[in-house]
């Protein structure tokens, strides 16, 4: 490791490529930015592959193909094709749609080790309706693709208040479909997400009953799937560490080329972000103001600096502290601790006592959505 490289920072193990934000989807939970990159924005295939050689020099030893839906892209094939052959593990996390038969094989001989479908519910309706596209049947038919390509399949599901009460559903159908794994999701409030927090935030009844549901679950089927669960982060005493920490297991590269240290870390307004057109990723990954300025303890709260519980949560997810308090530099509010936590107290409050039919109405992920609609909700 060269001198003046920082001491404590270890090699990236993961890269969550972004290689699009477009999709036939319009989830009202997308953690895609608000506004997101446009087609003609996006990194090239010669630069998604010089991406992928400096991430393997780097040290990166998986890449997460993902968007939008990365399948829209012409070639997903040869960039998995160059990451196997740079000896990286892949992984595709797409929705499905337009994933035949013939597509999976193709990308299984590429290189394509597991592939990640989401799902919006157990079943069609719901399914469909909380994407906002008609994409149950089509998600089945690319379930079915993958098993015959022979990969890994894992299924996505994010949790929130429309579909909590079908986890038992959703993981009898994650059975049946064969899945080695299943993410129960619960919804992270950035981004669109936050956008409709009234419409999604579950109650606490509601996370009590699939809690009990998935431990039940995970007994069962110890042997035949994994199952992932965390509780939703309003409703723990503590926030959950960012993403391992700060810039400290992988790093995200958005379809413009910007290299973000976590896949949300884009919002924080006041902090610039190199593109890999004009930087190495190892320059971003060791040098960068962007990647180093929340690493360990550095920038964290003084409030956070004599909690015991720094070096579990890291100080909480800097994310989530701009998101609502508009300071990356505060105490997350999740932590019960913090000045700001009052904002939590009362989401959480109005999530348990106030109708679902008496909330805002869905604003679903679109390009084309009023700007200046958002803004006046963000303000809320």
């Amino acid at each position: 490791m060269k001198a003046n490289y920082h001491s404590a920072v270890q090699p990236p193990y993961s890269l969550l490529a972004e290689l699009t934000h477009r999709c036939p989807l319009n989830c009202p939970y997308c953690s895609n930015p608000i506004e997101m990159a446009k087609e003609s924005m996006e990194l090239s295939t010669e630069e998604w592959s010089r991406v992928l050689w400096e991430a393997a020099e780097l040290g990166v030893v998986e890449v997460h193909f993902s968007g939008g839906e990365p399948l829209l892209r012409d070639d997903l094939e040869p960039l998995i094709r160059h990451a196997a052959a740079l000896e990286m593990y892949s992984n595709l996390i797409t929705s499905g749609i337009g994933l035949t038969t013939e597509k999976a094989i193709r990308l299984k001989e590429a290189g394509l080790v597991n592939v990640q479908v989401s799902f919006q519910a157990a079943e069609a309706k719901l399914s469909d309706f909380i994407g906002g596209y008609k994409a149950f049947e089509k998600k089945r038919e690319a379930i079915t693709a993958v098993k015959k390509a022979e990969m890994h399949l894992s299924l996505n599901v994010v949790l929130h208040r429309m579909n909590l009460d079908q986890v038992d559903e959703i993981i009898r159908f994650a059975e049946e479909m064969g899945a080695e794994r299943l993410e129960l999701a619960n919804t992270q409030y950035y981004n669109w997400a936050l956008l409709n927090r009234e419409k999604l935030l579950p109650s606490w009844d509601q996370i009590e009953r699939a809690s009990a549901v998935y431990e039940a679950a995970k007994a069962r089927l110890k042997q035949k799937m994994e199952i992932i669960w965390v509780i939703p982060d309003y409703y723990a005493s503590a926030p959950k560490p960012c993403m391992g920490g700060w810039g400290a297991i992988g790093l995200t590269v958005a379809p413009n080329g910007i290299a973000l240290p976590c896949p949300t870390a884009g919002i924080i307004k006041g902090l610039s972000f190199e593109n890999v057109r004009e930087s190495s990723l190892e320059y971003i990954w060791y040098e960068s103001e962007s990647f180093n300025c929340f690493r360990g303890e550095e920038g964290m709260p003084q409030a956070c600096l004599s909690c015991d519980l720094r070096h579990q949560d890291g100080g909480g997810c800097r994310c989530q502290a701009f998101a609502l308090t508009g300071d990356a530099y505060a105490t997350d509010p999740v932590c019960q601790w913090a000045p700001e936590h009052h904002l939590i107290e009362k989401a959480v409050q109005d999530a348990n006592n106030k109708p679902i039919e008496s909330s805002s109405p869905l604003i679903y992920r679109r390009y084309s959505q009023d700007r200046s609609a958002i803004k006046r909700l963000l303000k809320k």
